[in-house]
């Protein structure tokens, strides 16, 4: 199939780009580089333009057989300081986005979505059916193109898959494409960054929290396993299955302090960092149940959480974040 991926210059939007193309997929890449990076689409062709621009995504939705759609902003605590960026970026652009889908041929659309839209819950794991109840805007602009879809299925007989997608963690194998994001906001990458000096210590936030160690336990996924979801989600709607959400998770959750164990234990060196206040809304855990994606999908995660930070730590000690950020060209 030939596939545009929207956002697919972007750090998980670029894995699924390498996942389609392992899987035989043709690809063009639909991105305004405003997050995204250049140098992750490489020799793929790339339409650089916002996804608002409906001419431009119209024209680039010509010989498309479907839709992967991951532009948007994406940072929790950027969405509350600025919640006019997200709902102008999530969803006016989005739906600008989606009427040029309905106005070419195209009928198949994978949209990455998130655990954000859950908010807190009362019991674990966390289940598609359980209520969605966003704490920030950044979630409830995810659960709302998640509507929209819903109702453009049966107006439109546009069939989607949304993707509800835990902590995304590590980089490919190949060691060529991986996270950096400007500013960087994620546990991981911060953490290998305050190993190696080029950020300050890592700060966590909250050490009393009612777990086994007071730290917070999250649910940590490859993002390659993420973006070989994305493909199989693809195949199954290709295949004729009927439009679903489903979580994707590992099933399990790993505490701040296992994991900054295990980083430990990888590299031999200590962690610079220090304890803050618990964030306002921060649940203790939060994990998925992801066993209706591995029954449709035919998926399950095949990395642990040792490869998630072996992949991360070949990635940031590679070079590649370094000259990135010494380049204009994003």
């Amino acid at each position: 199939m030939r596939v545009l991926v929207t956002g697919g210059a972007g750090y998980v939007g670029s894995h699924a780009v390498r996942e389609l193309l392992a899987a035989r997929h043709n690809v063009v890449v639909y991105d305004n580089l405003s997050t995204g990076h250049r140098e992750f689409v490489q020799d793929i062709p790339l339409i650089v333009g916002d996804i608002a621009d409906y001419d431009l995504m119209l024209s680039a939705l010509r010989d498309v057989d479907a839709v992967m759609h991951f532009a948007a902003s994406a940072y929790v605590g950027e969405s509350i300081k600025n919640p006019r960026k997200y709902f102008r970026n999530n969803v006016e652009s989005a739906l600008r986005m989606v009427d040029a889908v309905l106005a070419s041929n195209v009928r198949f659309l994978v949209f990455s979505s998130t655990c954000a839209v859950y908010g807190v819950q009362k019991h674990l794991p966390i289940k598609e059916f359980f209520p969605k109840n966003p704490i920030n805007p950044y979630g409830a602009t995810k659960l709302f193109f998640e509507q929209v879809l819903s109702a453009y299925q049966h107006s439109h007989g546009l069939k989607s898959v949304c993707l509800r997608y835990f902590n995304a963690a590590g980089a490919h194998s190949a060691g060529e494409i991986g996270e950096y994001h400007l500013p960087e906001t994620h546990l991981i990458p911060l953490a290998m960054k305050a190993i190696l000096g080029t950020a300050p210590p890592l700060v966590i936030f909250g050490k009393n929290m009612p777990t086994d160690d007071g730290t917070c336990v999250r649910d940590y996924i490859h993002v390659s396993d993420l973006g070989r979801a994305h493909t199989k989600a693809l195949d199954y709607l290709a295949s004729g299955g009927e439009p679903i959400t489903l979580n994707l998770g590992t099933g399990k959750g790993t505490s701040i302090g296992s994991l900054l164990a295990a980083l430990r234990a990888l590299t031999g060196r200590e962690i610079p960092l220090e304890f803050g206040c618990r964030r306002d809304g921060d649940p203790p855990e939060l994990y998925a149940d992801p066993t209706l994606a591995q029954a449709i999908l035919d998926w399950s995660p095949e990395f642990s959480l040792e490869s998630i930070l072996e992949t991360a730590w070949k990635w940031e000690t590679s070079g590649l974040p370094r000259l990135l950020s010494s380049t204009s060209i994003r």
